[in-house]
């Protein structure tokens, strides 16, 4: 958890959750995990505990003594909705999200099923208009787990993206992207010492169909075993594009 992040769509991570269990085959090299299990039993440790789930409910005021305004990556080190994450956990962040009016709050989460059962049953107005500020994603990296980006697609927030990272394969995502529905996408390929390979036409194929949606394309990194010597350049040049809110 950090006032300043160097993901490169983000600008601070907040963690008022860490730890989760695999769920995909995205998790197989999670990062989180294996940053997290360095430090299990070190006493006083945040991550004493490796990563187990654990709720940081003194976490949950922390982005109100942010005072300028940031984009945030809520639980970079879990997932809010964790079917271990109780509800009414859940609704003091989102609380915390309203109440922060003046950041954006990046929700990403491999469970998009239990998102859109809590916004459906516990936010009673849209959430574009309850909280304008909260944008809500989901992970996909392979074609099967496409079914998630048809959870958020639909959803009220003014902001439904899709991370595909690590991408595994090729994504046929023409049935899901647009202004009212997946309307941002994040693409990048894994790192890490047992980094799976990532085809640069599947990147391509992505970036082509966000272009004829009129979706905004960010390419974060080709990753593999040294992410900074790879780079993040595709084609010549940088993909940063964001979502264009009114």
């Amino acid at each position: 958890m950090s006032a300043t992040s160097s993901i490169e769509w983000t600008d601070a991570t907040w963690n008022p959750v860490t730890g989760c269990t695999k769920i995909s085959p995205g998790c197989k090299h999670c990062y989180a995990l294996t940053f997290s299990e360095r430090f299990r039993g070190v006493p006083g440790h945040p991550f004493e505990q490796g990563f187990d789930l654990r709720l940081w409910p003194e976490r949950l005021q922390l982005p109100l003594a942010w005072r300028k305004p940031r984009r945030i990556f809520v639980n970079s080190m879990s997932d809010l909705f964790h079917e271990r994450v109780p509800d009414a956990f859940i609704l003091s962040v989102f609380d915390t999200m309203r109440d922060a009016w003046w950041h954006e709050f990046q929700l990403l989460t491999k469970r998009p099923d239990r998102m859109a059962d809590f916004v459906a049953a516990h936010l009673r107005e849209p959430l574009r208009y309850t909280h304008p500020n909260v944008w809500l994603g989901t992970s996909v990296e392979t074609q099967p787990y496409v079914s998630r980006a048809r959870l958020v697609a639909p959803l009220s927030s003014t902001v439904r993206f899709l991370s595909c990272e690590p991408l595994l394969g090729p994504l046929d995502l023409s049935d899901v992207l647009g202004e009212d529905a997946i309307n941002w996408v994040i693409v990048g390929g894994e790192s890490g010492h047992q980094a799976r390979p990532m085809d640069a036409e599947w990147v391509r194929g992505i970036r082509k169909q966000c272009r004829d949606a009129n979706v905004p394309f960010f390419f974060k990194q080709w990753g593999g075993r040294n992410k900074k010597e790879a780079g993040r350049t595709l084609d010549r040049r940088t993909w940063d594009q964001m979502p264009q809110l009114a």
